[in-house]
């Protein structure tokens, strides 16, 4: 029964998967409500296997050939609050849209800032092991417009 209360929502927020798509990244995608890909997917199954465990926002990376009908930018809102995707940060713009946060990957290296009010979030690769770093991607809580929960997740290296 509605009561007029909304509930939070889990959004997964990933990044340079580079056809892959590990196990523990997939649970994480089916206990979340939407999920935004900030690209380097680079084959089209496994756009198809993350449209299976989720609603699924995607932006083309600089290694998505045959992906080209993805957008380089993407804006969208969820849970009331207002992303901007982009691939690589310097495409951001100076126009953001009035986004609370910005997604963006391409580095393969977590990182989370607050400038000027707005959230700049890179969840690194959770795809192939590249240039020595940690596997990683994000789960965003949010409710009413409100982030409530942000975490860093590390993946592990399991086997596929």
């Amino acid at each position: 029964m509605y009561h007029g209360k909304s509930t939070p929502l889990r959004i997964a927020v990933l990044s340079d998967t580079h056809d892959i798509l590990r196990p523990q990244v997939k649970e994480i995608l089916r206990s979340c409500d939407a999920a935004i890909h900030a690209g380097d997917v680079t084959t089209e199954e496994v756009m198809d296997e993350m449209r299976k465990l989720t609603n699924i926002y995607v932006v083309r990376g600089n290694n998505d050939y045959h992906l080209s009908y993805l957008r380089q930018t993407l804006s969208c809102s969820i849970a009331g609050i207002s992303f901007l995707a982009v691939h690589d940060r310097r495409n951001a713009g100076r126009n953001l849209d009035n986004a609370q946060v910005v997604i963006f990957g391409h580095t393969h290296r977590y990182s989370q800032e607050v400038i000027g009010g707005r959230l700049w979030l890179n969840p690194g690769s959770c795809g192939r092991r590249r240039f020595s770093g940690e596997l990683t991607m994000a789960v965003l809580t949010a409710e009413e417009g409100k982030i409530l929960n942000l975490e860093k997740i590390e993946i592990s290296e399991d086997e596929l």
